[in-house]
């Protein structure tokens, strides 16, 4: 036997996890890092910053809350992101206040959300007390109120936006809370990425839209808000997109309205991402047809587990015959569906055509004679399926 002979047959070309869906991505902050883990495991990613990040260096309220600090120690001090924090502490060397700043720190009782932020904290020289494992502001404040805070100052560096019920809860409990302003949130200078964005999800041209922050998911649902698509973007997110946040606290703008999230179990990018891998093939409709095994994802189609990309107007054709698979559609109600496809049906045919030509296995798709086309379902399929 030669070499040829012996050499194995190839098998289908591989494919990372998310090849054939399409994810965006709303973080003004590290978003070429998500976009990379996205893409590497085949995605298409779509970009659109929710919000800027508007450092406060020059900001009286934060050189206010720092001269403060400085001035009359508190008890406790908050770290909550680890950018926050060493932007806190570049703003205070650029008023020369830097190493009053530290000199306080040192005395006070320094807790810290998360192990970025302990980095942080480790790297101005500083030593936090204590972490939650979780990461959870929720746990910090457990461990406050737990601890007694009647009488106590509390300075808690804010992360863009006031920390929902968590300064409410302290001042609840009878502490005097010093907020710390170190950047904050604004919308994105050109809104026309995000409107792209917003459209790409209603015409379901995403599979799912990932979060890092609560004010970018804030920001989204405002600027739906502003273009009156509030209702359209909250039930596509509830049945079609789905929607990834970071973690429970980012989540809390879309659960406020009703949107069931998937967060990770660890609030880290690429547990988001791994979540994601897990997540998006699950929802993706898988049939046996013609004798191959056919699964409809976001932009393409795995026959066989060979990815073959389909255009948009391809998909929408099998979307609507997948809806029913077996059942006749009639070529009036696929041309319903047709982007862009006005009155003649012939564009139903030319697109079917093309979609056939995509998949690479024509008889996949059945056409029935003055009625329309159909999925070829397999027999051994649920009977329920069928062209009565």
């Amino acid at each position: 036997m030669d070499e040829a002979q012996q050499r194995p047959e190839p098998g289908p070309p591989e494919h990372g996890p998310l090849a054939g869906f399409t994810v965006g991505v709303t973080a003004a902050r590290r978003a070429d890092e998500l976009g990379a883990l996205l893409q590497r495991r085949g995605a298409v990613v779509v970009h659109a910053p929710a919000l800027r990040i508007v450092p406060l260096a020059d900001d009286g309220e934060l050189l206010a809350a720092t001269e403060e600090i400085i001035d009359r120690a508190p008890d406790v001090v908050v770290a909550t992101t680890a950018i926050g924090f060493r932007g806190w502490i570049e703003a205070a060397d650029g008023w020369g206040l830097g190493e009053s700043l530290l000199g306080r720190l040192r005395g006070v009782e320094l807790l810290a959300r998360g192990p970025k932020v302990k980095g942080a904290i480790r790297a101005a020289g500083l030593t936090e007390k204590w972490s939650p494992s979780s990461e959870s502001m929720a746990e910090v404040l457990d461990r406050l109120l737990e601890e007694g805070v009647e009488g106590r100052v509390v300075a808690v560096q804010l992360h863009g936006e006031p920390l929902p019920g968590f300064v409410e809860a302290l001042r609840a409990g009878g502490a005097e809370v010093i907020p710390v302003p170190v950047y904050r949130w604004m919308p994105p200078e050109d809104i026309g990425p995000v409107d792209r964005l917003l459209d790409a999800a209603l015409s379901h041209g995403l599979d799912a839209l990932t979060f890092t922050s609560a004010p970018a998911a804030a920001s989204l649902l405002s600027r739906a808000e502003e273009r009156g698509l509030t209702r359209e973007l909250l039930d596509v997110l509830q049945h079609a997109v789905l929607p990834a946040c970071v973690g429970p606290v980012t989540a809390l703008p879309l659960q406020a309205r009703g949107v069931a999230t998937v967060q990770p179990e660890r609030f880290r990018l690429g547990p988001l991402v791994q979540l994601l891998c897990q997540e998006l093939p699950g929802r993706a409709q898988v049939l046996p047809i013609a004798g191959h095994r056919v699964g409809i994802r976001g932009h393409a189609v795995l026959v066989d587990g060979d990815l073959r990309p389909v255009p948009p107007a391809g998909m929408a054709l099998l979307r609507a015959l997948s809806r029913r698979p077996g059942w006749v559609v009639s070529r009036a109600e696929l041309l319903r569906v047709l982007p862009g496809a006005g009155r003649d049906e012939h564009a139903v045919e030319t697109a079917m055509a093309r979609l056939r030509t995509a998949l690479g296995t024509p008889r996949l798709i059945q056409t029935v004679v003055k009625r329309g086309y159909r999925l070829a379902l397999d027999p051994s399929a649920d009977t329920k399926y069928g062209d009565a």
